[in-house]
């Protein structure tokens, strides 16, 4: 093989602005709307059994077509995927700005979920291929974990802004800009690998089985929040989502194609990134819930000063990935970043468990940089170990399985935590009805109880996904020789690129 074979691509770091800018604008649309729902309500004349659909539409299109998403990167090209998944959700986002009945709304985003679900896995796939020295793969992880981790509390800032000072639309709008300046750089700096796109006849009936079994399961703790988990129809969803998924798990051990190759998940550290990091992302999806809430409601913030609140927290994110994240994942094995950054994070949510009606913003300030700080650090060697040592021709489903994991795990989170707080205020006003000074003040304490509550859980659960990582995963530093459970020398996982 030819010196000029192995040469690393001279674009590359071009690319990757390209590649954090479309993976912001995913990041972003998962949280930007919701500050925004209350005003496109009033305008549309949304019912409140429908605002949910707004959220939830796209998160049932996302979560349930990534690993869909992922295998058509490895089957089309993950740069003629990206190119696609950034233009249908450029067009999305203008019907869902253009929106003048409830309809296109909910149609606009569950379009924007479908091409999210092609852009997501080709982004990360494209960035797991163009970086495969160790030190530059950490330092590009590092600025894309910081955008995954941030994004979504930047998405809350941004969605502050637009709608105080525009209107909900540009909370759509805002994309289009997004999507055109990526176009514009994949286009010009981002080349395909020569080697490992996967070529195999799509499984469709891997496809039909994972898509309906993911969409099922989401739409279950959706209506688990509403129904309750003991209602017919939440049981009966667990129960059809759970027969479907075990059948996709026996089509894939058999079919010659699979749409996911089991290998990808049984790996016993790509298993326990899968695992921590969904666990960690329902604990985070909670506390964006309830302290929005928080400051709103109880604060009487505004929804741009609620925006800015998280800006410490983002902060953290940014400097946790990319300070100490990146320089020490060359240093010391994932676990001993994973591990210790959740738990760095479970401390601030502990903090975050006080909160009260008298609390005072400075004193959850703290709480904030320490979810920031942990969290960050945990997400950039998580990110690059999910896809570390994959063969290439599995690329795009292993780097799907890592945004399935987060949006699975942001869609329990929500509606796990949510009906845990919904609970928990409805024992607390029925225990203090009597001693309450005035109905009013019985409300708010009953609400500040229930976030609390929820946010017990959610420190509970980080520090499951500490304990995941720390037992599950046991690779040494990324450039210490093993691809992984493939059976491949590092070298020979890494497609060379056409020059």
């Amino acid at each position: 093989m030819s010196e000029s074979a192995v040469r690393p691509d001279p674009r590359r770091w071009k690319a990757l602005v390209f590649i954090g800018i479309a993976q912001l604008m995913v990041v972003l649309d998962a949280t930007v709307v919701n500050i925004a729902l209350p005003s496109a309500q009033r305008d549309l004349g949304i019912s409140d059994g429908n605002r949910q659909w707004v959220i939830t539409a796209y998160a049932l299109a996302f979560g349930g077509l990534l690993l869909f998403g992922g295998r058509i990167a490895d089957l089309w090209g993950r740069r003629r995927t990206f190119l696609v998944g950034l233009g249908g959700f450029a067009v999305a986002s203008a019907l869902g700005g253009a929106a003048t009945n409830t309809a296109t709304l909910l149609g606009a985003r569950a379009l924007q979920g479908v091409f999210g679900a092609l852009l997501a896995p080709a982004a990360l796939s494209l960035l797991a291929v163009m970086f495969t020295e160790a030190k530059e793969r950490a330092k590009a992880f590092g600025i894309y974990g910081a955008i995954a981790g941030g994004g979504g509390a930047i998405g809350l800032i941004l969605g502050g802004l637009l709608t105080e000072y525009l209107n909900w639309r540009w909370t759509f709008y805002v994309n289009i800009p997004f999507a055109v300046a990526a176009i514009a750089g994949a286009l010009l700096v981002i080349r395909e690998p020569a080697e490992g796109r996967n070529r195999n006849r799509l499984d469709i009936p891997g496809v039909l089985l994972v898509t309906t079994g993911l969409v099922t399961l989401v739409y279950g703790f959706t209506r688990a929040e509403s129904d309750g988990w003991t209602s017919g129809v939440t049981l009966g969803l667990f129960a059809v989502s759970a027969v479907l998924l075990l059948a996709f798990v026996a089509v894939e051990s058999r079919v010659k194609a699979p749409l996911l190759p089991l290998r990808v998940v049984l790996d016993r550290n790509r298993g326990g990134v899968y695992l921590s990091l969904g666990l960690a992302v329902i604990g985070m999806f909670g506390l964006f819930l309830f302290l929005t809430y928080y400051l709103q409601v109880v604060l009487g913030y505004t929804p741009v000063v609620t925006g800015l609140a998280f800006l410490p927290m983002v902060a953290g994110m940014i400097t946790g990935s990319t300070q100490i994240g990146a320089r020490l994942m060359t240093r010391v094995p994932a676990r001993y970043l994973m591990a210790p950054g959740f738990l760095v994070a479970s401390v601030g949510m502990l903090i975050l468990t006080q909160i009260a009606v008298d609390t005072s913003y400075w004193q959850l300030l703290p709480g904030l940089i320490l979810m920031g700080l942990g969290m960050g650090t945990a997400f950039m060697p998580a990110m690059s170990l999910a896809t570390h040592g994959v063969q290439p021709r599995d690329a795009g489903v292993a780097s799907a399985m890592v945004n399935t994991s987060q949006q699975v795990g942001g869609a329990i989170g929500t509606a796990l935590l949510n009906t845990i707080a919904t609970s928990a205020a409805t024992a607390y006003a029925a225990s203090h009805a009597a001693t309450a000074p005035s109905k009013e003040v019985l409300q708010l304490q009953a609400m500040v109880h229930s976030f609390s509550t929820a946010i017990w859980w959610s420190f509970g659960i980080l520090v499951v996904a500490a304990g995941a990582a720390f037992v599950l995963i046991n690779a040494g530093r990324p450039d210490a020789a093993a691809a992984g459970a493939d059976g491949l020398a590092a070298e020979d996982a890494v497609p060379v690129l056409v020059h």
